[in-house]
């Protein structure tokens, strides 16, 4: 069974309808934003497209697809026509045959070998399965088996679900474009935490991918000037700023001790050559 459900249009029109009544906020960012445009890709296998993820951690877009291209460039598997280029499509068989010392060579680091090693392996022994496979699994499922993987996390899939799998009821409560949406188009003072924001969420059940995919537009509205200031206050936990009273403290002591350090000591008389007075 194919339980993979990508929004359609009718579906985001009668979410903005429900969503007038149920979070008038959202839907003043979706009409500010305009029409869904989340157009799921399964271009590439499950074992290309997380081991490109791993790959992209800690670092930026620009340097990461530089590191993976010369990773995939070591390969001659079959090619696929990717975003205008042509790119092969790793093979997991191959990767856990390649040498480490070759794989360092192209920038990835001992860390991200390991994890892509590992990634492949778990694809060889069935726990990474194919699209066909992952398309029949619930969102939990895949999360349970895709996060066995060293260095793949929840977000990682997260990812993986909405942009590789179209599902539509994902909410990446750890996202910080998320979190700093929603800080914006609800005004907030600070973040949300990610507790509080699955539960605000839950109301945009079964179309939180929708409602995540939005909360990055307004920051991109934001930027643009053109997000619309909240037509009522929400009331969320945010995330609270560490306080500063340590700091100051230490830093009072370290000047008071500083400047005993630095003042000219008391000598008694008798110290200084001088008779002492009598008494």
């Amino acid at each position: 069974m194919n339980i993979s459900v990508t929004a359609s249009a009718a579906d985001i029109t009668a979410f903005r309808r429900r969503l007038v009544k149920t979070d008038p906020v959202l839907a003043g960012v979706i009409r500010a934003a305009g029409r869904y445009a989340l157009e799921p890709a399964a271009s590439h296998t499950p074992f290309h497209a997380l081991a490109r993820a791993i790959a992209h951690q800690q670092l930026n877009g620009i340097a990461a697809e530089s590191i993976f291209g010369r990773f995939v460039g070591l390969y001659s598997a079959t090619e696929t026509a990717v975003a205008g280029a042509i790119e092969a499509t790793l093979e997991a068989e191959l990767v856990l045959d390649t040498p480490d010392d070759k794989l360092r060579a192209v920038g990835l680091s001992f860390a991200k070998i390991t994890s892509i090693k590992d990634l492949a392996r778990k694809t060889l022994d069935g726990v990474v399965p194919p699209y066909e496979i992952l398309h029949t699994l619930a969102d939990d499922e895949i999360v349970e088996r895709l996060t066995q993987v060293r260095g793949i996390g929840r977000w990682t899939v997260e990812m993986l679900l909405m942009f590789r799998l179209g599902r539509p009821d994902v909410l990446p409560i750890d996202d910080f474009g998320v979190r700093n949406g929603f800080r914006l188009a609800y005004g907030l003072r600070g973040m949300p935490t990610p507790r509080a924001l699955a539960e605000f969420g839950a109301r945009w059940a079964p179309f939180r991918s929708v409602a995540a995919w939005y909360l990055w537009r307004a920051v991109d509205l934001h930027k643009a000037g053109k997000l619309p200031a909240p037509s009522q206050p929400t009331r969320i936990k945010i995330v609270k700023k560490k306080k500063k009273v340590a700091k100051k403290v230490a830093g009072k002591s370290a000047r008071k001790t500083a400047a005993s350090r630095s003042a000219p000591r008391k000598t008694s008389a008798a110290k200084r050559g001088k008779p002492a007075r009598k008494k």
